[in-house]
Protein backbone atom coordinates (compact mmCIF):
# COMPACT_ATOMS: atom_id res chain seq x y z
CA UNK A 1 0.00 0.00 0.00
CA UNK A 2 1.40 3.36 -0.97
CA UNK A 3 1.31 6.37 1.33
CA UNK A 4 -1.20 8.03 -1.00
CA UNK A 5 -3.60 5.08 -0.63
CA UNK A 6 -3.08 5.04 3.14
CA UNK A 7 -3.91 8.75 3.36
CA UNK A 8 -7.02 8.12 1.24
CA UNK A 9 -8.08 5.30 3.59
CA UNK A 10 -7.40 7.44 6.65
CA UNK A 11 -9.28 10.51 5.41
CA UNK A 12 -12.24 8.63 3.93
CA UNK A 13 -12.66 6.62 7.14
CA UNK A 14 -12.38 9.84 9.14
CA UNK A 15 -15.15 11.45 7.09
CA UNK A 16 -17.33 8.35 7.37
CA UNK A 17 -16.94 8.27 11.15
CA UNK A 18 -17.61 11.98 11.58
CA UNK A 19 -20.61 12.21 9.27
CA UNK A 20 -22.23 8.99 10.53
CA UNK A 21 -21.92 10.15 14.15
CA UNK A 22 -23.49 13.53 13.36
CA UNK A 23 -26.38 11.92 11.45
CA UNK A 24 -27.00 9.14 13.94
CA UNK A 25 -26.48 11.49 16.91
CA UNK A 26 -29.18 13.85 15.67
CA UNK A 27 -31.46 10.94 14.82
CA UNK A 28 -30.94 9.26 18.19
CA UNK A 29 -31.27 12.45 20.26
CA UNK A 30 -33.79 14.36 18.16
CA UNK A 31 -36.14 14.99 21.10
CA UNK A 32 -33.33 16.67 23.05
CA UNK A 33 -32.51 18.96 20.13
CA UNK A 34 -36.04 20.09 19.26
CA UNK A 35 -36.01 23.21 21.44
CA UNK A 36 -32.54 24.32 20.33
CA UNK A 37 -31.77 27.32 18.14
CA UNK A 38 -29.48 27.29 15.11
CA UNK A 39 -26.37 28.19 17.14
CA UNK A 40 -26.96 25.43 19.67
CA UNK A 41 -27.60 22.93 16.88
CA UNK A 42 -24.34 23.92 15.17
CA UNK A 43 -22.39 23.54 18.42
CA UNK A 44 -23.93 20.13 19.00
CA UNK A 45 -23.21 19.13 15.40
CA UNK A 46 -19.58 20.21 15.88
CA UNK A 47 -19.33 18.21 19.12
CA UNK A 48 -20.83 15.16 17.43
CA UNK A 49 -18.47 15.59 14.47
CA UNK A 50 -15.41 15.68 16.74
CA UNK A 51 -16.73 12.68 18.65
CA UNK A 52 -17.20 10.82 15.36
CA UNK A 53 -13.68 11.69 14.26
CA UNK A 54 -12.42 10.23 17.52
CA UNK A 55 -14.48 7.06 16.99
CA UNK A 56 -13.03 6.81 13.48
CA UNK A 57 -9.46 7.07 14.73
CA UNK A 58 -10.22 4.41 17.35
CA UNK A 59 -11.57 2.20 14.56
CA UNK A 60 -8.45 2.74 12.48
CA UNK A 61 -6.19 1.90 15.42
CA UNK A 62 -8.11 -1.35 15.87
CA UNK A 63 -7.88 -2.10 12.16
CA UNK A 64 -4.13 -1.72 11.92
CA UNK A 65 -3.64 -3.54 15.23
CA UNK A 66 -5.68 -6.43 13.85
CA UNK A 67 -3.66 -6.54 10.63
CA UNK A 68 -0.53 -6.89 12.77
CA UNK A 69 -2.06 -9.52 15.08
CA UNK A 70 -3.34 -11.45 12.05
CA UNK A 71 0.17 -11.67 10.61
CA UNK A 72 1.54 -12.79 13.99
CA UNK A 73 -1.23 -15.40 14.25
CA UNK A 74 -0.47 -16.79 10.81
CA UNK A 75 3.22 -16.98 11.68
CA UNK A 76 2.68 -18.49 15.12
CA UNK A 77 0.18 -21.18 14.10
CA UNK A 78 1.87 -21.78 10.71
CA UNK A 79 -1.45 -22.86 9.25
CA UNK A 80 -4.24 -20.60 8.08
CA UNK A 81 -6.86 -23.22 8.97
CA UNK A 82 -5.58 -23.57 12.55
CA UNK A 83 -5.41 -19.79 12.96
CA UNK A 84 -8.97 -19.55 11.61
CA UNK A 85 -10.18 -22.11 14.17
CA UNK A 86 -8.55 -20.07 16.94
CA UNK A 87 -10.28 -16.95 15.63
CA UNK A 88 -13.69 -18.70 15.56
CA UNK A 89 -13.18 -19.83 19.17
CA UNK A 90 -12.25 -16.28 20.14
CA UNK A 91 -15.36 -14.88 18.42
CA UNK A 92 -17.57 -17.30 20.38
CA UNK A 93 -15.71 -16.60 23.63
CA UNK A 94 -15.94 -12.82 23.23
CA UNK A 95 -19.66 -12.92 22.37
CA UNK A 96 -20.36 -15.13 25.39
CA UNK A 97 -18.29 -12.89 27.65
CA UNK A 98 -19.99 -9.80 26.26
CA UNK A 99 -23.38 -11.12 27.35
CA UNK A 100 -22.20 -12.79 30.56
CA UNK A 101 -20.02 -10.03 31.93
CA UNK A 102 -22.46 -7.23 31.09
CA UNK A 103 -25.50 -9.11 32.38
CA UNK A 104 -24.36 -11.25 35.28
CA UNK A 105 -21.15 -9.84 36.72
CA UNK A 106 -21.33 -6.22 35.60
CA UNK A 107 -23.69 -3.56 36.77
CA UNK A 108 -25.59 -3.27 33.52
CA UNK A 109 -28.81 -2.23 35.18
CA UNK A 110 -29.77 -0.30 32.08
CA UNK A 111 -30.15 -3.44 29.99
CA UNK A 112 -31.44 -6.95 30.58
CA UNK A 113 -29.81 -10.25 29.70
CA UNK A 114 -32.17 -10.48 26.73
CA UNK A 115 -31.12 -7.07 25.43
CA UNK A 116 -27.43 -8.02 25.72
CA UNK A 117 -28.16 -11.21 23.76
CA UNK A 118 -29.90 -9.13 21.08
CA UNK A 119 -26.92 -6.76 20.86
CA UNK A 120 -24.47 -9.70 20.63
CA UNK A 121 -26.64 -11.31 17.95
CA UNK A 122 -26.75 -8.01 16.04
CA UNK A 123 -22.95 -7.77 16.15
CA UNK A 124 -22.67 -11.37 14.97
CA UNK A 125 -25.14 -10.85 12.10
CA UNK A 126 -23.39 -7.63 11.05
CA UNK A 127 -20.05 -9.44 11.19
CA UNK A 128 -21.38 -12.37 9.17
CA UNK A 129 -22.80 -10.03 6.53
CA UNK A 130 -19.55 -8.10 6.12
CA UNK A 131 -17.50 -11.32 6.16
CA UNK A 132 -19.76 -12.80 3.47
CA UNK A 133 -19.30 -9.76 1.22
CA UNK A 134 -15.54 -9.78 1.86
CA UNK A 135 -15.25 -13.48 0.98
CA UNK A 136 -17.29 -12.98 -2.21
CA UNK A 137 -15.11 -10.04 -3.28
CA UNK A 138 -11.80 -11.75 -2.47
CA UNK A 139 -11.68 -15.43 -1.51
CA UNK A 140 -13.24 -17.85 0.97
CA UNK A 141 -10.23 -17.66 3.31
CA UNK A 142 -11.11 -14.03 4.08
CA UNK A 143 -14.41 -14.95 5.77
CA UNK A 144 -13.13 -15.89 9.25
CA UNK A 145 -10.62 -13.03 9.59
CA UNK A 146 -13.29 -10.52 8.52
CA UNK A 147 -15.79 -12.02 11.00
CA UNK A 148 -13.18 -11.90 13.77
CA UNK A 149 -12.38 -8.29 13.02
CA UNK A 150 -16.02 -7.22 12.84
CA UNK A 151 -16.96 -8.92 16.12
CA UNK A 152 -13.93 -9.13 18.41
CA UNK A 153 -12.13 -5.96 17.39
CA UNK A 154 -15.37 -3.96 17.30
CA UNK A 155 -16.21 -5.03 20.85
CA UNK A 156 -12.66 -4.14 21.96
CA UNK A 157 -12.99 -0.70 20.32
CA UNK A 158 -16.42 -0.30 21.91
CA UNK A 159 -14.99 -0.81 25.41
CA UNK A 160 -15.01 2.89 26.44
CA UNK A 161 -18.79 3.05 25.91
CA UNK A 162 -19.34 -0.36 27.48
CA UNK A 163 -17.63 0.80 30.66
CA UNK A 164 -19.85 3.86 31.01
CA UNK A 165 -23.00 1.73 31.22
CA UNK A 166 -24.85 4.46 29.31
CA UNK A 167 -27.27 3.33 26.62
CA UNK A 168 -26.87 6.65 24.81
CA UNK A 169 -23.10 6.20 24.44
CA UNK A 170 -23.47 2.51 23.57
CA UNK A 171 -25.70 3.23 20.60
CA UNK A 172 -23.97 6.44 19.58
CA UNK A 173 -20.59 4.70 19.38
CA UNK A 174 -21.50 1.35 17.82
CA UNK A 175 -22.90 2.73 14.55
CA UNK A 176 -19.76 4.65 13.47
CA UNK A 177 -17.52 1.81 14.67
CA UNK A 178 -19.41 -0.77 12.63
CA UNK A 179 -19.53 1.48 9.56
CA UNK A 180 -15.82 2.39 9.76
CA UNK A 181 -14.74 -1.20 10.43
CA UNK A 182 -16.89 -2.55 7.58
CA UNK A 183 -15.60 0.13 5.23
CA UNK A 184 -11.95 -0.56 6.07
CA UNK A 185 -12.18 -4.34 5.78
CA UNK A 186 -14.13 -4.14 2.51
CA UNK A 187 -11.90 -1.57 0.81
CA UNK A 188 -8.52 -2.97 1.86
CA UNK A 189 -8.20 -5.49 -0.99
CA UNK A 190 -9.00 -2.75 -3.51
CA UNK A 191 -6.23 -0.56 -2.14
CA UNK A 192 -3.54 -3.23 -2.07
CA UNK A 193 -4.28 -5.00 -5.35
CA UNK A 194 -1.66 -4.52 -8.01
CA UNK A 195 -2.71 -2.98 -11.30
CA UNK A 196 -2.14 -5.30 -14.25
Amino acid sequence: MTSRKWVHLFLSTLVLGGVSTVLFGFLFRWKQFQGFGATELLWNAAALLLTGLLFSVLSQMGFFAYLTVHRFGLGMFRSASLWNMVQVLLVLFVLFDFVYLRSIIGKAETESVGMNIVIAAFLLVAGLAVAYVKSKETNQQAFIPALFFMVVVTIAEWMPALRTDSIEWLYLMIVPLLLCNAYQILILHRLVQKKS
